[in-house]
């Protein structure tokens, strides 16, 4: 009897590690697969964001879906060039930028979540637009909110303005980016657009840097102090729904990744 008691003893330890050991590998066979980050280049989606809706508004490859500013053609100034869409600057600033002009993706959006890269040549100046609106003669920013695009280091739009709002990632020459976390001429930024019901957030390198609220009593005031007025009377009526827009003002600027998801 002894000896049978001791060996199912010592039956049921090492039944009872191997079961514990074999539990112990299940976990972390989940924990490492778990892991696993899916990792995409430039124009790609990773499978969890075509789960969650996202779509590229830019293959890489050409510049499918994108076309001139009250125009049917995609224009000259522009190129698609290492998985890029490059602004060709003319080295005449906002004078030579009559040979290219702005572009658009020809689809209007209105709740969205937009996802970008953009790095800027030296000394250049560029935006995106959003909720813009053609109208004829017409260039797009007098309809439309900019995300600014900026040499913070060395175009003179760095120093006008107030308080910095025509920076990078700022809303153009109304609210600054703050924290002001713009990478030099020549490197990637990430950036982010979320519009909401009126409700707007400005995102880059990984940080909120601006939120303000569309139509409301404060938006109207912040309009009114700026120079848009003067230029559309009617400007503060952004449109809920319109188009995303980048900027040709005759400088270097590159953007790709371009992605985004309805709300």
């Amino acid at each position: 009897m002894n000896k049978l008691f001791s060996f199912l003893v010592v039956s049921a330890f090492v039944f009872g590690v191997s079961c514990t050991g074999g539990q112990k590998k299940s976990a972390e066979s989940t924990e490492e697969k778990s892991a696993v980050v899916e990792v995409t280049g430039p124009n790609e989606l990773t499978s969890s964001e075509k789960q969650e809706g996202w779509v590229l508004l830019f293959n890489g490859n050409n510049s499918e879906g994108w076309r001139g500013v009250n125009k049917a053609d995609f224009p000259a100034g522009w190129e698609v060039v290492d998985g890029t869409l490059h602004c060709k600057g003319s080295g005449m600033g906002e004078a030579g930028a009559e040979e290219g002009g702005d572009i658009l993706y020809g689809k209007e959006f209105s709740n969205f979540h937009l996802k970008f890269e953009w790095k800027i040549g030296e000394g250049g100046n560029s935006g995106v637009f959003y909720l813009g609106k053609e109208v004829e003669d017409w260039p797009i920013w007098k309809t439309a909110p900019e995300f600014q695009v900026l040499d913070n280091d060395k175009h003179p739009d760095a120093l006008l303005g107030e308080n910095g709002n025509r920076k990078a990632a700022s809303l153009y020459d109304l609210i600054p980016a703050n924290p002001q976390n713009t990478k030099p001429a020549g490197e990637w930024n990430t950036a982010e657009i979320l519009v909401y019901k009126g409700t707007v957030v400005h995102k880059q390198n990984g940080e909120t840097v601006l939120e303000y609220h569309l139509w409301t009593d404060d938006w109207n005031q912040l309009v009114a102090r700026s120079k848009f007025p003067s230029l559309n009377p009617d400007w503060a009526n952004v449109a809920k729904s319109g188009y995303i827009a980048l900027q040709d003002h005759g400088d270097d600027v590159w953007y790709r990744s371009f992605k985004i998801r309805e709300l």
